[in-house]
């Protein structure tokens, strides 16, 4: 047989190449730590130039071609670059100008180093982008790439430290505005099409790289010198009244913070964002492009004062993230938590500044502690920091943990260290690693050098161990004086580790009160302090909100509790209470539902007000057998009505209405809700928005209420089309028609379904609803057989909330047996998806055991 010359030298190169792959590191699915080690040490100054031909129709292909310039160290391992495609999606490669052969193996293009050269390299690309992170819609498209998602739309080099600049060019319909990383350069127009050719970004991760293009209405204002741009889709003209300043301004606050904090000015050549319908999270810290959900940003006449600091907190840690992740980006994906928690920490910083009538302790308190709880108590309990060894696992490492125990880490070290001590370091880190990447070694060292404790020590078991302490504590009080108060702690799980933190504890009397602070530095503490005082009604623990664990509860605080005029004393003991019921420590699910209904018209404070009002309603749903629910909402809801009318703040209204609404049961209830919806009549002093009766008509739904075509109505109310597509897709899950509703569940077993994921888990949440519980149980099995797909076509937080829409509802002990089952019958189960199934599964387990003593 006769071979042409090129065909001879091709199979001479695939052989060359072949021969170098026993020397590479494994080619194999992911981004795996080992080859990003190894492109690490011989690739840099990487570039791409990237051209993407959007149609106006989501379901057309879009073409696409990219340039990826590169320096290389000369080695014998071919080259990959990420591509999780199908093979067929790469119609040309070429390297420095010379077409090669298309090697496509495991989600990887195999470059052979015979076309490559030392120095610098230029790799061209034609290919159609993938659509697994395009969020492709009918009237607009965004890209969300975050942690490994880059290489599921372009090939490239999709690991954290190996930064890049990116220079994009769209195709669009002409119509259609789009924004990216960059400032635009030039656009020309050809009919009813346009070309917007980008600046080149500054060097930053694959995952930062984002764009969004479509329908949206662009609005641009100027603060302090520095230019704006949001694009949304808002069409309430009473929104954006009421929105578009505070969103303009609490960005301007938060850049001014930011610069004076770490005194580095913004380090990047513009700063837009952009507000996304139903956008999977809060919000994505894209250089200069920051992604919002439209329904964070825009707030109506009937948000509440919770809802607006909610707002600034989070434009917050965006903003945050520009100068932490994005300026300074962690070198390997196990060091997320890096990025997060600077962001949360300097966004309470923030919030305290820009929003001076907020009480920052108690929204730390609030926001953090309940959260960070809700994992750590677990099963599937994760430490905040986590080994990876491929990428394509980053997701799962997202949670609780890092976004709320983590803060509570840091304030506990800013205690430590003190805070000029720390805000000199972080200056010191984000100086040395500007536009570079750093581990959270390399800060340790650094803040090692501003304070003489070990933060070694200190670091071992709050980052690197799971779990919380227990907290107890023995004293003498006899005769009205203090002889003796020892405080010990140990491990929620019976182990003799010890947690080194610092926190109050105050003693509550009939005319004072007294705090004083533990240093607990060892298992067991004698505090001096306390004695020869006079002994006091009872003792609140953690009273300054600043200590974690699961404190002891004096069974006099709920009596006492109008003593305590501290409202984050007040926040901390609410959640101790909550907390040591859910463990089963000495008070009962009635006993605190009890006592919260006389708490409904007594907190002053909004935010605590939230805190009961969903700890209430948890209790109701979840922690009361179905028997005895009834009687308990009846209670409840005559309380939160009362209540809602005697209160004067419309905040506080608006919450015991939400409650109200949540635990309705009794038919006079539902007819008075269904009343309020049908003639859109809101209760004296509550305000309530289109978005409101949507909610409303959703609670009417699930409840069967006998009047017909409430859903129907209520969508040709919606003027928003996004919001009414919303609703047009949850509709068939609130169905009265349990045929109906099965298929709808059988539908989400199609990934093509599950694209709005917002849209899916807030329709499982209905489906699953306590009151669908009997009819809908049997979604279950199929709901955890799903998960490994869920997590491998869905964004990151999408496993997470499946699982938690789908299970939280349940408290039998045959959900605790099929959890049980599930996982016995699976011992090689993926080991993060096990955690957060455990994580999920906890309220029905802890449910079980008290209701069912299981």
């Amino acid at each position: 047989m006769r071979y042409g010359i090129t065909a001879l030298l091709l199979l001479i190169m695939l052989g060359s190449q072949q021969s170098a792959l026993s020397q590479s590191p494994t080619v194999e699915t992911g981004v795996s730590q080992m080859l990003a080690k190894a492109r690490k040490k011989t690739i840099r100054d990487v570039a791409y130039a990237l051209k993407f031909d959007i149609p106006s129709q989501k379901n057309q292909p879009i073409p696409a071609t990219e340039s990826i310039s590169f320096y290389w160290a000369r080695n014998a391992a071919p080259l990959q670059l990420d591509f999780k495609e199908k093979r067929t999606q790469v119609q040309t490669i070429s390297v420095n100008e010379k077409a090669i052969p298309i090697v496509f193996e495991s989600e990887h293009l195999l470059i052979s180093t015979a076309f490559l050269k030392p120095g610098k390299n230029i790799i061209s690309i034609q290919f159609t982008a993938g659509n697994l992170s395009l969020n492709r819609n009918d009237e607009y498209i965004y890209t969300l790439l975050v942690p490994d998602r880059a290489r599921t739309v372009f090939p490239c080099f999709d690991q954290p430290d190996l930064k890049a600049k990116f220079q994009l060019s769209l195709t669009i319909p002409s119509h259609w505005q789009a924004m990216t990383n960059a400032a635009v350069n030039d656009s020309t127009t050809a009919g009813d099409r346009k070309t917007i050719h980008f600046r080149q970004s500054e060097v930053i991760p694959t995952y930062l790289f984002s764009f969004v293009a479509g329908t949206f209405t662009p609005v641009s204002r100027t603060l302090a010198g520095r230019s704006m741009t949001l694009l949304h889709r808002e069409t309430d003209t009473t929104k954006i009244r009421l929105s578009l300043d505070p969103i303009f301004s609490l960005h301007a606050d938060a850049l001014r913070f930011l610069e004076d904090y770490t005194q580095i000015p913004y380090p990047f050549q513009k700063f837009d964002f952009v507000a996304v319908p139903d956008f999977q999270y809060g919000g994505m810290e894209h250089v200069g492009a920051i992604d919002y959900r439209l329904s964070s940003l825009f707030l109506d006449n009937g948000a509440t004062r919770d809802q607006k600091l909610s707002r600034a907190t989070l434009i917050s840690h965006e903003t945050a993230h520009m100068w932490f992740g994005d300026l300074v980006t962690m070198r390997w994906f196990n060091d997320v938590w890096l990025k997060e928690v600077f962001a949360n920490f300097m966004a309470d910083k923030i919030t305290e500044v820009s929003s001076p009538e907020a009480n920052y302790d108690l929204q730390f308190v609030v926001d953090h502690f309940p959260a960070a709880y809700a994992v750590d108590r677990t099963e599937g309990a994760n430490p905040i920091g986590q080994p990876l060894t491929n990428l394509q696992e980053a997701g799962t490492l997202y949670g609780g943990i890092i976004y709320h125990k983590a803060p509570i880490m840091m304030r506990q070290l800013e205690r430590l260290m003190g805070k000029t001590a720390l805000r000199d370091g972080l200056r010191e880190y984000l100086k040395k690693y500007s536009f570079g990447n750093a581990t959270w070694n390399d800060l340790i060292s650094i803040l090692d050098t501003h304070t003489p404790a070990d933060l070694q020590a200190w670091n071992k078991v709050w980052v690197n161990e799971t779990g919380r302490p227990k907290f107890s504590y023995q004293w003498d009080g006899k005769g009205g004086t203090i002889k003796q108060f020892v405080i010990s702690q140990q491990g929620e799980d019976g182990s003799s580790r010890f947690w080194p933190q610092s926190f109050e504890i105050t003693f509550v009397y009939n005319d004072h009160q007294e705090e004083l602070t533990v240093h607990m530095d060892k298992p067991q503490v004698v505090l001096h302090e306390a004695i020869g005082k006079r002994t006091p009604l009872f003792v609140t623990f953690n009273s300054s909100g600043q200590g974690y664990g699961i404190f002891p509860v004096d069974t006099a605080t709920t009596v006492y509790l109008d003593n305590t005029k501290n409202p984050v004393t007040r926040a901390a003991t609410y959640i101790n209470l909550y907390e040591n019921m859910v463990s089963g420590q000495g008070i009962s699910p009635a006993q605190l539902a009890f006592g919260y209904q006389n708490r409904l018209s007594r907190e002053s404070e909004e935010l605590n007000l939230r805190l009961i009002t969903n700890q209430l309603s948890d209790i109701v749903w979840n922690f009361t057998r179905p028997e005895q629910r009834p009687a308990l909402a009846a209670s409840v809801e005559q309380a939160a009505w009362q209540a809602m009318e005697q209160e004067t703040s419309s905040g506080k209204k608006k919450l015991l209405f939400r409650l109200y609404q949540n635990i309705a049961l009794s038919t006079e209830a539902r007819d008075r809700l269904y009343a309020i919806w049908r003639d859109q009549k809101a209760p004296a002093g509550v305000t309530l928005t289109e978005d409101d009766y949507t909610s409303l008509a959703l609670a009417l739904a699930v409840r069967d209420y006998p009047a017909e075509g409430i859903l129907t109505k209520q969508l040709a109310r919606i003027k928003n089309p996004d919001r009414k597509k919303r609703l047009e897709f949850m509709m068939p899950a609130l169905s009265s028609n349990v045929a109906e509703r099965d298929q709808f569940f059988a539908s989400l077993t199609s990934e093509a379904n599950r694209e709005h994921e917002a849209w899916v888990t807030a329709a499982l949440g209905y489906l699953h609803h306590p009151l669908r519980a009997e009819t809908s149980a049997k979604y279950l099995p199929k709901s955890l057989e799903l998960l490994e797909e869920i997590q491998r076509t869905g964004d990151i937080f999408f496993p997470e909330s499946w699982l938690r829409s789908t299970l939280s509802s349940y408290q039998t002990p045959e959900t605790v047996q099929l959890v049980r089952k599930f996982l016995a019958d699976r011992p090689t189960y993926n080991p993060r998806l096990r955690a957060k199934l455990l994580q999920a599964a906890d309220g029905p387990f802890r449910a079980s055991k008290l209701l069912y003593h299981l």
